[in-house]
């Protein structure tokens, strides 16, 4: 019998924020994949070894994901990574990929999950917080009321228009584009706030887009609010 893969949500940071089932199901399986050459140096690992310092002595299976926009090479290693997790569930053992966040919002597990769905294998999926709600608690804000619509935008990927729709806006992984992404919040009349490493010992808060540095990190989260 097969093993099943687990794509496991660890939230967005801080590890108090890790649900019940994430950590016992790695408490109850032996084999933990991160994506990441190096696994004790991702920050996933980072976050659920804090809730589940057992984690340490588990099987970790690094699962290399590179952050590039090259077709190619990101289908050579998403090939590669969905082989060596098949490896193993041929053993019949399960596995625990572990992700941020929560593994159905912009997860990398998700690239690998239709892989080996499509060889035969079964997966399941595992919620946890997301950056946004982490955030917007975090800010002691909400995201939306009443009938507010809630536009998620990939920053880092498509922010290439003004945003002119009607609602609230969440900018994820904005940093590599900040000077970009800081030219249309200006230019919104927006009331934005920014969290940059939510949850994490390096944690920052920002309540203005003057505020933002250009050089903010890769895990920068904006939440641009229609002014009321």
């Amino acid at each position: 019998m097969k093993g099943i893969l687990y794509g496991v949500g660890v939230g967005p940071g801080d590890p108090e924020l890790m649900t019940l089932k994430a950590v016992r199901l790695i408490q109850e399986n032996e084999i933990i994949a991160v994506p990441g050459a190096d696994v004790k140096e991702t920050v996933a690992y980072k976050i659920a070894v804090q809730a589940v310092p057992e984690l340490a002595d588990k099987e970790l299976l690094p699962i290399y994901m590179p952050m590039t926009h090259d077709p190619e090479e990101l289908e050579r290693n998403h090939a590669q990574g969905a082989k060596t997790l098949e490896s193993y569930l041929d053993q019949g053992k399960n596995i625990i990929f572990l992700t941020l966040g929560d593994p159905c919002v912009y997860s990398t597990f998700s690239y690998l999950q239709h892989r080996v769905e499509a060889d035969g294998y079964h997966t399941a999926l595992v919620s946890g917080i997301t950056s946004f709600c982490a955030a917007a608690a975090r800010l002691n804000i909400s995201l939306s009321e009443w009938n507010e619509q809630l536009h998620i935008v990939p920053a880092v990927h498509r922010l290439d228009n003004d945003l002119t729709e009607s609602g609230n806006y969440i900018l994820m992984k904005s940093g590599k584009k900040m000077n970009q992404v800081k030219e249309i919040l200006a230019r919104s009349g927006r009331d934005v706030l920014m969290v940059e490493n939510c949850g994490m010992p390096e944690e920052h808060i920002y309540h203005s887009v003057d505020e933002i540095p250009d050089d903010a990190g890769y895990y920068s989260l904006i939440i641009a609010k229609e002014h009321k």
